[in-house]
């Protein structure tokens, strides 16, 4: 298997986890979560081919920066179906209500969705689809290999809030216990902010996963 090659980015002022992945001679690219403020990645992929933007979901944070990486490099944009149109809207995507943080975002609609069990091929890889919802009805978690990006679902000793529109604290215990905690203890977790961690650390010491059940 060729080496997938992961560079993270911080971006916007909530510092979100941009992540670009690459295959081995660094000519192809996808990216996930193009935060706001995205000059760096920009700068980063400009001789680049980017094959794809996916999204593990739609708060303003990790879209904010869609319509300057699509118009600049070409590439279409996945996301879930249950927050496709929140890509249009800014009240749903938080922008419009967060003032204090941004002015509203919003984006041109998605070209493709995502779904639960759906593998993506992309620079050379399979990305399987993981629907794990919790922190918002339409985030998914992308596994490769053993490497999985897993938006605001699960953090380094921390989890997704699930307080935000659309929310559900059920699901996203759900998410990480019957989904999520089901893969190998060596699968290395990227989240939307933070460190990274692993499935097999997570398991062991997260202090919210593990009083829910």
């Amino acid at each position: 298997m060729a080496k997938l090659n992961i560079q993270t980015f911080q971006l916007g002022p909530l510092q979100t986890n941009c992540y670009l992945l690459t295959d081995e001679a660094g000519e192809r690219g996808i990216i996930i979560d193009p935060g706001m403020q995205p000059k760096r990645l920009l700068e980063r992929i400009a001789n680049i081919e980017i094959e794809a933007i996916v999204l593990t979901h739609a708060h303003f944070d990790h879209m904010g920066g869609v319509d300057e990486v699509r118009k600049a490099k070409g590439c279409p944009v996945y996301i879930h179906d249950l927050e496709a149109d929140w890509l249009t809207n800014a009240q749903l995507n938080g922008s419009g209500r967060w003032k204090d943080v941004t002015p509203p975002l919003t984006t041109d609609p998605a070209e493709y969705a995502l779904d639960e069990g759906q593998t993506l091929s992309f620079i050379g890889h399979q990305f399987s689809v993981m629907h794990t919802p919790g922190h918002s009805p339409g985030s998914v978690s992308l596994l490769c290999g053993s490497d999985l990006f897993s938006g605001d679902v699960l953090f380094r000793s921390s989890v997704g809030r699930t307080d935000l529109p659309g929310g559900r604290e059920r699901d996203l215990y759900d998410s990480i216990q019957l989904k999520l905690f089901k893969l190998a203890d060596d699968v290395t977790v990227y989240s939307g902010h933070g460190p990274k961690t692993t499935i097999g650390y997570e398991k062991a010491n997260n202090p919210y996963v593990g009083l829910q059940r």
